[in-house]
Formats: C-alpha cells, structure tokens, sequence
C-alpha cells in the first residue's frame, strides 16, 4: 500500500515538474515585461532590453530543443521582440524565432504549455481558446507574428504526417491597410508531441480575385445599414471572405495553393 501511495503521489507530481520549465520562463518574462514596461526610455535601457532577449532565447532554447526547419537558421531569436507594454507587436507568441534573410519566410516553435497560456493572456482579444479553433482563425495569425493584421481568405488541406497530432494551413493578407486583395500568404501550424510550429511565407502563390465574391462585396458596401463606414466595411469583408473560402477550391490556382502549403509542411520536423 505505501508503495501504491508513493507511485501515486509522483503521478501526481509530474505535471508540476513538467511544467516547472515554462513557468520559470513565464515569470521571468513577466519581471522583465514589469521593469522595462515602467522604465524611462534611454539608450541604456534599450540596450539592457536587447540584452534581456537574448536571455530569453537561452531560456527557450533549452524548453524547445534543437530546431532544424529547412531553409532557416539553425540558432532562434525570441519572437516576442518587445517587453514594453505600449509598444505595437507587445504580446507575440512565445517561442523562439526564426527568418529567412528577405524575411518572405518566418517560423515560430514553442511548447503546448506555452502555446495554451499565451492563447489565454489573448482571451479577451477574441483569441478562440481551444486550439484547434485558434489555428483556424486569423486571431492567432495576427497576435503570433509581426506587427501587422491578418485576414484568412481560406484553408488549404495537408497531408498530415502520422507523427503530427494537428496540421493546418490557411491563405491569407497581412497588412496594416485594407486587407481586402487577392490572398498570396500562406500559413501552416503542425504539433508533434509537446512542440508547436508555425511558419509563414509571405508571396507564397499567386492567386486572383473570384468575380462571384466581388460581387458580394459590392452589395454589402452599398447596403446604408450599418450607417458607419467601418462597421459596414468590416461586415463587407466578412462576407467577402467567406465566399472567397467557399469557392476558392473551384479557382485555377487553388491547387497550386494546396502544393505550396504541403511543401511548407514538409519544411517542418515532423516525421
């Protein structure tokens, strides 16, 4: 019986242990995010807070492991590339990251742990908290990377490795202007075990616009409800995209979408 217990009791311990690492991470970036975030802005402080990243990166390192994604640099950065809370792009996702030299390609590994915390502090952004459901909406495109919005015009089925619990690719427009063009980024995020991996390539595939939802698009914009301008754009857009979803899979260049998200795929460590 007492060994019973005491196998019972390091069940229990485990998730404590295993999370231990993460949480270690999390409340340093939290002092940091803390002393930076009240900090009077110098030169010196801006040098302590590149020098606070690099520590960052080390800590995550040693939570992600050895990173090998083709076509990118072996040795990450942090992708959450600022600790000050007013700054535009406060709040990426917490992993390391990685770019190509032009920066067309862009990839983010973090943990399961890290990935559910950070889609909490998003709550209140309309961030969906199951993760599948982020993955499909372009909250979590938005929040995880840049500075910059994203639209999803549409997803793009894979191929998904039998090593891989979750793969999903979308096409979509990153922009800090209107976000209404034809689609041409292409996402994918794939889980193996405890590691999560995003990457982005930006001019990924040429598309164009679908006549269909063009005029979809014209009809809401002419509707005079809602009388705001914004508002009415914003449901316009809506609409927009969900017909260019629906039949995106009819368009020439969908299948050339669909090979270009599975060669990003295949880019990953998955198998």
């Amino acid at each position: 019986m007492r060994s019973l217990a005491l196998l019972c009791l390091l069940l229990l311990a485990a998730p404590i242990h295993a999370a231990a690492p993460e949480q270690h991470y999390l409340d340093l970036r939290d002092r940091y995010i803390e002393k930076f975030s009240k900090a009077k802005e110098s030169d010196e402080i801006y040098k302590q807070h590149d020098a606070t990243l690099k520590e960052l990166a080390g800590v995550l390192r040693g939570l992600v492991g050895p990173v090998a994604i083709k076509g990118l640099p072996t040795e990450g950065k942090s992708n959450v590339d600022t600790l000050f809370r007013t700054d535009v792009g406060f709040g990426h996702l917490d992993g390391l990251g990685f770019a190509s030299e032009s920066d067309k390609m862009q990839a983010v590994v973090t943990t399961t742990g890290l990935l559910k915390h950070w889609l909490r502090e998003h709550r209140e952004d309309g961030m969906p908290q199951e993760r599948d459901a982020a993955f499909k909406s372009d909250r979590f495109y938005h929040y995880a990377i840049q500075d910059a919005a994203f639209a999803k015009y549409a997803e793009l089925p894979l191929t998904k490795p039998a090593s891989a619990s979750t793969a999903v690719a979308v096409l979509g427009v990153r922009g800090n202007g209107g976000l209404k063009a034809p689609p041409h980024e292409i996402d994918v995020v794939a889980i193996k075990d405890d590691k999560v991996f995003f990457i982005a390539t930006s001019d990924a595939v040429k598309t164009a616009e679908i006549p269909a939802c063009e005029k979809v698009w014209k009809q809401m914009m002419a509707r005079k409800i809602p009388q705001d301008a914004m508002a009415r754009e914003d449901q316009a857009m809506d609409a927009y995209t969900k017909c260019f979803a629906r039949e995106a899979p009819t368009q020439s260049w969908f299948a050339a979408a669909v090979k270009k998200a599975q060669s990003q795929l295949d880019l990953l460590p998955l198998r």
